[in-house]
């Protein structure tokens, strides 16, 4: 979806490494992420001041191929050592699809996958991850799990203002970002976490540099480029042209062929978003997700079997801990696909 505005920019983002720059593993050595570049760890705190949406005072920045291994960082910095089984890692369903993948891949014993987050109860340490606005449904999200042990790792992928209002910094005590869902920018694989304690922030610096010996600089300078052109034309005098109104009227219209879609065929049902003011936008609007979570009605309970005949690919509610009848689907594709998946969603009667 991102691609025709970054065409349209041209060479704004256009980043020349020379053969010889960015040789060496280490970025600065005196940091505590030691492959954290200077330029994207400001172009980072920068672009959250522009925008608003999360604090950046006394956090110390962890660069990671992707949120992906920043969650697999944060669980191992967080990960009790003296404990006689693995601490137990739950997220409430609907819950990201990949969480218990990721979670129970290696079968550590330091954590394992234990399930949705508002059917634990089991007592002493626990890790919950909150997604928020969620993936797969959207809703914004709080802890659920009302353990004293509990260590909340909260993932900020998508509170962005293309997405949802920004109506306050978020300031937790490890929050996760992604360019991907940012910028869409998704194969640069670059992430970056906020973290409030410093030897938090050490152990999961000691992950990456275990797992892959830092991240990618190249990348990096890119991604510092990238932001620097959205804080620049979100400050700037053509502000109409940001990047962030351009994705809000995106998602925006998006959002509304979705419903009317969904009205036409009258086999389905999408969740309905209270609107709330956007501090960032300065406009009141219902949250417009990433992803749209669709609920097949009546007699049918595969959702995404159905769907599949009808030729539309979505995922079913069952990798995200619920139901068949749900499934999702991105609302991030190109125009020309998004378009096609609309007219077909309509057309589907009973």
């Amino acid at each position: 979806m991102y691609e025709s505005y970054w065409q349209k920019k041209g060479d704004e983002t256009t980043v020349v490494i020379p053969g010889w720059q960015f040789m060496s593993y280490f970025s600065d050595a005196t940091r505590l992420c030691w492959f954290l570049e200077p330029e994207f760890a400001k172009q980072i705190v920068r672009l959250h001041n522009v925008v608003g949406n999360a604090v950046t005072e006394n956090r110390h920045i962890v660069v990671g191929t992707g949120s992906t291994q920043l969650f697999q960082a944060a669980l191992y910095a967080l990960s009790p050592c003296a404990e006689a089984e693995p601490i137990s890692v739950v997220s409430a369903a609907p819950y990201y699809s990949s969480y218990p993948l990721i979670t129970d891949c290696l079968k550590s014993r330091l954590y394992k996958w234990a399930g949705d987050a508002r059917s634990f109860s089991k007592n002493g340490p626990y890790i919950e991850l909150v997604t928020s606005p969620n993936n797969p449904d959207g809703f914004a999200r709080r802890s659920v799990v009302n353990g004293s042990e509990g260590i909340l790792i909260h993932d900020l992928a998508y509170y962005w203002p293309q997405y949802t209002p920004i109506s306050s910094p978020a300031n937790y005590d490890l929050m996760l970002f992604t360019v991907s869902k940012s910028t869409g920018h998704a194969g640069m694989r670059i992430g970056w976490a906020l973290v409030k304690d410093e030897d938090v922030a050490r152990k999961m610096t000691k992950y990456i540099e275990i797992n892959t010996i830092g991240v990618s600089k190249d990348s990096q300078v890119r991604a510092a480029k990238v932001l620097k052109v959205i804080s620049d034309n979100s400050e700037g005098p053509n502000e109409g042209d940001s990047f962030f109104e351009f994705s809000y009227r995106v998602m925006a219209k998006r959002w509304k062929q979705l419903r009317e879609a969904v009205q036409q065929s009258g086999l389905f049902s999408v969740s309905d978003f209270p609107p709330q003011l956007c501090m960032f936008l300065n406009r009141v609007f219902e949250p417009q997700p990433a992803f749209a979570w669709i609920k097949c009605e009546g007699d049918i309970e595969d959702c995404e079997s159905f769907l599949r005949g009808k030729k539309i690919l979505t995922r079913g509610g069952k990798h995200f801990g619920v139901s068949p009848k749900y499934v999702r689907i991105s609302m991030l594709d190109r125009d020309k696909n998004y378009e096609t998946f609309v007219r077909r969603l309509s057309t589907i009667r009973s």
